[in-house]
């Protein structure tokens, strides 16, 4: 299995601390997660696309392109674009750029998004929303399989033999659609031979199983991969876990429910003993929790990728860097030890 961590880049006021950090300090906060992660020898890095003040990349493929001077091995992707509000041909030139700059570490993560400002911030009406998206992925998939396009469609301006440069050092890029729970998105990802990355965002880990179960059945490709991602702080102790995870996911919560997103933490069982149970779907828990409940999903999913959202809530670098060691170091040999006696059996 592979593993990897990523961030939605929000800028929050540390609840312990009292203090935000700027633009500026978020920012080189991700490519130092990114250079860390890469050092360590995790698999993937992925950045978030947000167009508002309270996030810090609203092009991921920019803060990606640093990044790639900065690491050497490790995957790099968004987490996820949203391909309904762009250009897919402006889109897929800068990734395949991107992907030239890195020396064929990058993939593509296409996603809808939570949050609408960047509709009206392109000229795009919210009417259009899942045609957006179903017409802009038909373009990206084109574009990465041609290096001369001819395409036409109802939102964007025509081509007509029209060279796609520069093509990326990968023959083509791996193509993931990100999902949050609809059973169309996983379809969608499984018709069009796409990846599938499912970001749980609530309730038990089972009520996930039907998007993967619906997303094989389709599946039209070669080589299908499904992702799990999840909010994740592990801690040696729960004592631990008491001390750091109440109040950051508090503090994420509450700034969501700010913005008219989700609902109050109150809304769904926070006690540690279900958090850190393999039903929950945060990934919350000493290293041995973490890993029997990434062995209780692999049962579920059979899923090929983890991917570790470990910096939510304004926590500092040390906090995150401290997920990111006992992932590492305590989690992934355990869990890949566990599953290779499974399949020698």
């Amino acid at each position: 299995m592979e593993f990897g961590v990523y961030s939605l880049s929000e800028i929050l006021e540390d609840p312990k601390a009292k203090e935000t950090i700027t633009t500026k300090e978020r920012v080189d906060m991700l490519v130092e997660m990114a250079r860390y992660a890469d050092q360590i020898g995790l698999d993937l890095f992925g950045v978030g696309e947000h167009h508002r003040l309270d996030y810090a990349v609203s092009s991921p493929q920019m803060l990606l392109a640093a990044i790639s001077q900065q690491t050497s091995k490790i995957k790099l992707t968004a987490l996820t674009s949203l391909l309904n509000t762009a250009d897919p041909v402006r889109l897929f030139e800068d990734f395949a750029t991107l992907d030239l700059l890195a020396g064929g570490r990058v993939e593509f993560t296409a996603g809808r998004g939570a949050f609408v400002e960047s509709f009206p911030l392109f000229g795009y009406s919210e009417k259009d929303y899942d045609e957006l998206f179903d017409e802009h992925l038909q373009l990206f998939l084109q574009l990465n399989q041609q290096e001369r396009v001819t395409w036409e469609g109802r939102y964007r301006p025509a081509i007509q033999a029209a060279e796609i440069a520069p093509r990326p050092l990968q023959n083509t890029l791996p193509i993931s659609i990100g999902v949050g729970g609809t059973l169309e998105s996983a379809e969608r990802a499984g018709r069009n031979g796409c990846g599938l990355t499912i970001v749980m965002i609530g309730g038990i880990a089972k009520k996930y199983q039907r998007l993967v179960h619906r997303y094989h059945e389709v599946y039209q490709g070669e080589s299908p991969v499904v992702a799990i991602a999840g909010h994740t702080m592990i801690r040696e102790t729960e004592t631990e876990l008491e001390q750091d995870f109440y109040p950051y996911y508090a503090n994420y919560w509450k700034h969501l429910t700010k913005q008219g997103i989700g609902g109050a933490m109150g809304a769904a069982r926070t006690d540690l003993e279900f958090i850190t149970s393999n039903e929950s779907t945060l990934f919350v828990g000493t290293p041995e929790q973490i890993v029997e409940k990434i062995i209780y999903q692999h049962q579920l999913f059979h899923h090929d990728r983890f991917y570790a959202q470990v910096d939510f809530g304004g926590q500092p670098i040390e906090s995150i860097k401290e997920t990111m060691d006992l992932l590492v170091h305590k989690v992934i040999p355990e869990v890949n030890r566990r599953l290779k006696d499974t399949t020698n059996k």
